[in-house]
């Protein structure tokens, strides 16, 4: 029989008489409480494995303190914001900046306060598409609210891709049930918003909001490309979303672009057999969008789309998703 202390836990040295699998399933796998003074004897215990399993269990506290300090970080400019008594924040960020093909997608997200989710972070640093949507699922879900908005692909061709982005994100602002007091956004500021804003560069990996907003944007996206892949067979589209890959540059070349190929893309012009278009598709923005670090410029965003508008196929790389 277990001898138990007032609060149900087994006393220490019946913990002691538990098999190994047994004391990782309860203190590792189910990441139950660690009774006082049971790491310091299993540092002591004759069995190599309850060792390790004191090794890891404090390995496991220390990355989730350390998760909780980025979390915590993560939270700075809302923080900053909470304490003037500004209260509705809310995050904006966009998907689809530089693909050949299909809409740019932008999303606006107000977080309750103090909000933290762990592994929330800048959709392009989660890689597992299957958690991204789920962590997508959960901010829904917990979020004061949250919208999405787009510019189509007629759009990207006659405003130019850096402009439609700001219209999508514009499309999401105005779509929240609740009026934000503030917008933080991914390195820019939104033209035509009466809201006050700030933008950030890398915004999607310093500001919780900003961050939420990125996932959501991504995943609606890359849904939508999922559905045009059934649309338009052949292509790859459920594979690279768009994304200037050498599986797209080969069906570009076998089957040529599709009704969802943005014209104004180089090359998309040049399976079309038309001219390159140059024009200058980013206006300075000085004073618009902070600097965080001394020789930040505002049109880091800019890079990878200038990269996918301009390159030549064959030099093309596996595009970064944005």
């Amino acid at each position: 029989m277990v001898n138990e202390k007032n609060n149900g836990t087994p006393a220490l040295e019946e913990l002691l008489a538990w098999t190994v699998p047994t004391l990782k399933k309860c203190f590792l796998d189910q990441q139950a409480c660690v009774p006082k003074g049971l790491l310091e004897a299993l540092d002591r215990d004759h069995r190599l494995g309850a060792r390790e399993l004191a090794r890891k269990i404090r390995a496991r506290r220390r990355k989730h303190r350390a998760e909780g300090q980025r979390l915590r970080k993560l939270l700075q400019y809302e923080q900053e914001l909470w304490s003037q008594g500004i209260n509705l924040i809310a995050g904006v960020d966009e998907a689809g900046m530089a693909p050949l093909a299909g809409p740019v997608v932008a999303a606006a997200v107000i977080l309750p306060r103090n909000y933290k989710l762990q592994g929330l972070n800048d959709s392009k640093k989660i890689l597992d598409e299957a958690k991204r949507e789920q962590m997508a699922l959960q901010i829904k879900a917990e979020a004061l609210c949250w919208a999405t908005g787009q510019a189509e692909v007629e759009e990207v061709d006659r405003l130019n891709i850096y402009h439609a982005g700001l219209l999508a994100m514009r499309r999401a602002v105005l779509g929240l049930s609740l009026s934000p007091d503030f917008i933080l956004v991914d390195a820019r500021k939104i033209p035509e918003c009466a809201c006050p804003q700030r933008g950030i560069i890398k915004g999607d990996t310093l500001s919780a909001s900003i961050a939420a907003a990125s996932i959501i944007a991504k995943t609606t996206r890359d849904a939508q490309m999922r559905e045009l892949d059934q649309l338009y067979p052949g292509y790859g589209l459920a594979s690279h979303k768009g994304y200037p890959t050498p599986l797209h540059y080969r069906a570009l070349r076998e089957l040529g672009p599709l009704p969802i190929h943005r014209r104004s893309f180089a090359p998309i012009r040049k399976a079309l057999g038309l001219d390159p278009v140059q024009q200058e598709f980013f206006e300075e923005e000085e004073d618009e969008v902070e600097a965080n670090a001394p020789g930040a410029r505002s049109k880091e965003a800019a890079s990878d789309v200038e990269d996918a508008v301009l390159m030549h196929p064959d030099e093309c790389m596996m595009a970064r998703d944005r």
